[in-house]
């Protein structure tokens, strides 16, 4: 084993700290950022969202319709009906890019069997879906990919 002067250990010393300091002194916007395939996040959408889920008649199922409030917070969507983990839930997660397309993705249980299309369905049954949809200034629009005909219109507050 090879001994290190106390000189030279001084300047091993010197040069990590120097590394240590030159490191922490990286600008707050390129901290933590993104891999550069990753969209960047957007703050454009920031703000509350009143979500209106709307639903046709299907295959015996009742058409319906509700509002709930969803929050966006650096690109990232997400809103809530009912009780998370409860029959008749429904939670919609997501991004939405700078330009407005939204990746959303809808899981939730069933609730009342009449709004189930089939109407076989059991209470609490688990169930997800994809969403296409694009966001402005000011409001959006989506679509159900699978499944029942829904659609989705989003209102900033």
């Amino acid at each position: 084993m090879r001994n290190i002067s106390r000189a030279s250990s001084g300047r091993l010393f010197a040069s990590f700290f120097l590394l240590l300091l030159s490191a922490s002194a990286v600008p707050q916007d390129q901290a933590g950022r993104p891999d550069d395939n990753d969209p960047p996040p957007t703050s454009r959408f920031d703000g509350q969202w009143l979500t209106t889920l709307s639903c046709d008649a299907s295959r015996g199922a009742l058409a319906f319709s509700y509002q709930f409030m969803s929050v966006v917070k650096r690109g990232d969507f997400d809103g809530l009906h009912g009780i998370d983990g409860q029959p008749g839930f429904l939670h919609i997660k997501g991004t939405i890019l700078d330009d407005g397309t939204g990746k959303l993705y809808a899981n939730g249980m069933t609730g009342s069997r009449e709004y189930v299309p089939g109407t076989d369905t059991p209470r609490g049954t688990e169930f997800g879906y994809h969403i296409t949809s694009h966001f402005d200034k000011r409001h959006g629009e989506g679509t159900r990919v699978e499944g029942r005909p829904c659609t989705l219109e989003f209102e900033k507050q």
